[in-house]
């Protein structure tokens, strides 16, 4: 039987500021059930997937073709005919459709009273900037992302912020508390790293695709002195995100409604620190290069761009490259698989960065004894999964060429 210290957290671990929904105690077990379910999934039965790709679906491919699995592709298709696999994930997916209607349950039977509380805090606020000309790019447009109905940028009335509370009470739930009370890790690793790096000492701040502002606060934190600016094309989760980050006490940082794609309203070689965390891949084919090509203009020379996301495909192994891939698919990211299959060293090169002057690093995330007190000692899940352990972010960066 494992120790208490040993069990998920409870979702009631979550960091609260003013304008987070309240759970009653129905809502809070549901919550809890969803985020040990997600444990169970990634500690107890993704194991059998690779069993039965090694022991099943590999061998019988390779008796039928003469040879093995030439890409993730060849295993995808040859995977989802296999039961334990199919159980598997549908089991994942209805755990990330329920995640999105529990959250989305808990906001709506309080949402006047968010959206009054953060209207409260966002009423003539010059930190705050939206603008209703923004057109929601396609891309983001055509798919409920995550599952999550309306996507990032529906709203109900012209005041809403379902889609930003929504987001943020049910990330719990898919990351088992592993990214923190905050789910700041991301931007608590950023902040570290920049800090011990001599080479970077950012005066203007700019982060790309926003979303509630969770991994640019701990930035913004960690630079009080600078000017930190955060974007996104979504209004609701902007207007969650200035109230979330004032009620924090976050005092330097501003939110400005924009794509990333034209970013004109700011001028060349303005920041000197621009970052973007898990926001690559909800890109496009077409979007990416104009996205990079801003940063590398707004970037000062010496200037420093830094991008969280897990690492490309090329090189990995074919089954690794498959079960990365679930997502493609299966969890609303019809970006994912293209994005990680692209030469970032080549569009970074595109973009005015040389080669040299890019690097790879894994940055690892403060560990949140809030969640996990240094006494717990929660055992690693799998390859795929590492609950209980501060997570390691692959970090893709770039130095623009000193004038």
């Amino acid at each position: 039987m494992s120790s208490p210290s040993s069990l998920p957290p409870v979702w009631n671990k979550m960091g609260k500021h003013g304008v987070f929904p309240k759970a009653n105690h129905d809502e809070v077990a549901r919550f809890n059930f969803l985020t040990h379910m997600n444990v169970h999934l990634s500690s107890h039965v993704i194991p059998g997937v690779r069993e039965t790709y090694e022991n099943r679906v590999e061998p019988n491919f390779k008796a039928e073709q003469g040879r093995t699995f030439d890409s993730r592709h060849e295993v995808r298709r040859a995977m989802s005919r296999d039961s334990f696999y199919q159980w598997w994930s549908a089991l994942r997916r209805s755990t990330m459709e329920m995640r999105q209607q529990a959250g989305r349950s808990v906001v709506l039977r309080q949402v006047d009273a968010i959206n009054n509380k953060a209207s409260e805090i966002n009423e003539r606020a010059d930190t705050l900037k939206l603008n209703s000309a923004i057109k929601i790019p396609s891309y983001v447009s055509a798919v409920d992302t995550h599952c999550m109905p309306g996507s990032y940028h529906t709203k109900i009335s012209d005041r809403d912020v379902s889609a930003g509370a929504n987001y943020d009470c049910g990330l719990f739930i898919t990351t088992a508390g592993t990214l923190g009370a905050y789910s700041d890790a991301g931007g608590q690793a950023v902040a570290e790293w920049v800090k011990r790096e001599p080479k970077c000492k950012p005066k203007r701040i700019l982060d790309i695709g926003c979303t509630i502002g969770h991994n640019i606060v701990p930035i913004a934190q960690a630079f009080p002195d600078a000017e930190v600016i955060a974007v996104d094309c979504s209004e609701p989760v902007l207007r969650y995100a200035h109230a979330r980050a004032q009620s924090l006490g976050v005092k330097n940082l501003k939110f400005i409604q924009a794509n990333g794609e034209d970013l004109s309203q700011f001028e060349d070689a303005s920041f000197d620190l621009v970052t973007t965390c898990m926001f690559l891949h909800e890109l496009s084919m077409k979007s990416l290069p104009k996205i990079l090509g801003e940063i590398s203009r707004l970037l000062t020379p010496g200037g420093l761009s830094l991008h969280l996301e897990q690492p490309q495909y090329a090189g990995k192994p074919v089954f690794e490259q498959f079960m990365r891939d679930w997502d493609t698919y299966n969890n609303n990211e019809p970006f994912w698989g293209p994005m990680h299959d692209l030469n970032l060293v080549e569009l970074l090169e595109s973009s005015g960065i040389p080669e040299a002057n890019q690097f790879e690093v894994g940055m690892k995330a403060k560990f949140d004894e809030s969640i996990f007190p240094a006494s717990s000692s929660p055992s690693a899940a799998s390859d795929e999964e590492d609950f209980g352990r501060a997570p390691i972010w692959h970090v893709v960066g770039a130095w623009k060429p000193a004038a």
